[in-house]
This record gives structure tokens, C-alpha cells and sequence, in this order.
């Protein structure tokens, strides 16, 4: 069973923090959110993931995924079952309530069990593996400018500075149909996995993560000293971050 440790900040300039996240123990389940939209439409957005996550989990206990013999299949299609009744109510709030309009939300999901790693995401919230003192990213970000990274028309480098480098080209909330991707990574003993929004990653390098997370022994030590680094370095986002030992 992964030991976890988590923390969230609204940063140096924001005036709200529009990120949440869950951490479920007892299902092994554990997720960071990242809204957007206007006002507070983004913490709404964010909170109706989380909150939507953990009420189909409760209702729906992944144990019965596991029973039947074939996990990674039946896992694929549970989550993408939660993640659209989320994704239809995110969009049934935002048609209802004129404020709301155009709120989404970003979500990166962990599910461990036994020797294996389960991980779903949608946007730019990232999940990585860091392991004996190397890191490195599971989650492909949704992002316009990791589509022209992949298409060779910007290096990493620029990327990294581009304008258009918080443009999300997926997130809950932002269409009728959603497309997220689904990882299986084997685990083992000592592994660490993060799982962040931008706002860290947009302040930190994979380096900086790494030591960071990989240098200290308590795992909400890790996180605090993840957030007050992001801060430390600029701050500009929300903060938000859970560290999982396995």
C-alpha cells in the first residue's frame, strides 16, 4: 500500500486557488485538478472533479475491477465511465449559470495496486515516477505547445518560454466528448510518485523535482519544500502537489 504526502497554494499572485485535490487511502486513489474559467469558475470546476471522483470511487468500489480478472481493461473503461458523467456536469453547470461559462478542469489520477501504477489523465497536471534518484514524466501533457514540441516545430527549450505554453488542448469540462489517456507502469518498493499541476512544473525543472523529492525522507516534507521552492522561484500559479511511496 503507497504512503502518500500532499499540500496546495494559491502562489504569490493569484487571488484564489483554483487547484484541489483527493487523496483516498483506502482505495489507493489519489488526484490532482487544475481549473480554468473566469471569476471563481475554475475552483469550481476543479472541485467538481475531485468531488465527482470520489463520490463514483464510494459508490462504485474498484475492488469489484480487480475481482474480475482483467484489470487493466475493466480500469481503463472504469475510469472513463467517472470521467464522463464528471465531464457531462461540468458542462450541464456551465450551460446553466452564464458566470460559469467556458469552466474546465485539468485531472491527472493514480490508482495503485499491488506491483502496478494506474494513471489517467486529462490536460497538463502531470504524473511522474521518480526512482533511484532519476525521474521520469508518465503523463503526456495536452498542451499546444507540446504538439508543436512533437511535431518538431519547437525544441523543449522553447517551449518552456513559449506564449501559448498554458494552453491546454484537453480538459474536463471544455467539450462534450472526452479523450484521456490511460498509462500501466510496474512499481517497485521505494518508488515515488508525483503527481503536480502546472504550477509546479511550470516554475521547476525535472532535476529540481527530483532531488527535492527524492532528498527527503517524509513525504509532506517533500511536498512543502516542492511548494516553497515553485513560490520561491516565481510563484505565478497555483501550487498542488501529492508524493506516493510504494
Amino acid at each position: 500500500m503507497a504512503r502518500a504526502g500532499f499540500r496546495t497554494d494559491r502562489g504569490r499572485f493569484r487571488g484564489n486557488n483554483e487547484d484541489a485535490l483527493l487523496v483516498l487511502p483506502k482505495f489507493q486513489i489519489y488526484v490532482v485538478a487544475d481549473g480554468v474559467g473566469g471569476r471563481n469558475s475554475g475552483e469550481i470546476a476543479s472541485r467538481k472533479a475531485v468531488n465527482g471522483i470520489e463520490k463514483y470511487v464510494r459508490s462504485h468500489p474498484v475492488d469489484a475491477v480487480h475481482d474480475s480478472g482483467q484489470a487493466d481493461a475493466g480500469l481503463m473503461e472504469y475510469f472513463l465511465r467517472c470521467l464522463r458523467e464528471i465531464n457531462a456536469e461540468i458542462l450541464a453547470v456551465s450551460a446553466a449559470e452564464p458566470s460559469n461559462a467556458g469552466m474546465a478542469t485539468t485531472a491527472v489520477l493514480a490508482h495503485v495496486f499491488e506491483n502496478r501504477l494506474y494513471v489517467v489523465n486529462v490536460g497538463d497536471s502531470r504524473a511522474y515516477m521518480v526512482r533511484n534518484g532519476g525521474i521520469s514524466q508518465i503523463t503526456v501533457d495536452h498542451t499546444t505547445v507540446n504538439r508543436l514540441v512533437y511535431t518538431g516545430e519547437l525544441t523543449e527549450e522553447e517551449a518552456r518560454v513559449h506564449p501559448r505554453k498554458n494552453e491546454i488542448t484537453r480538459a474536463l469540462g471544455a467539450e462534450s466528448e472526452i479523450l484521456p489517456d490511460f498509462f500501466v507502469t510496474e512499481i517497485r518498493q521505494g518508488d515515488r510518485i508525483l503527481l503536480c499541476t502546472d504550477g509546479l512544473h511550470g516554475e521547476l525543472g525535472d532535476d529540481e523535482i527530483c532531488g527535492i523529492v527524492a532528498g527527503n525522507p517524509d513525504l509532506n516534507e517533500a511536498c512543502k519544500n516542492l511548494v516553497d521552492r515553485a513560490n520561491a522561484k516565481g510563484g505565478k500559479d497555483n501550487i498542488t502537489v501529492i508524493c506516493l511511496e510504494v
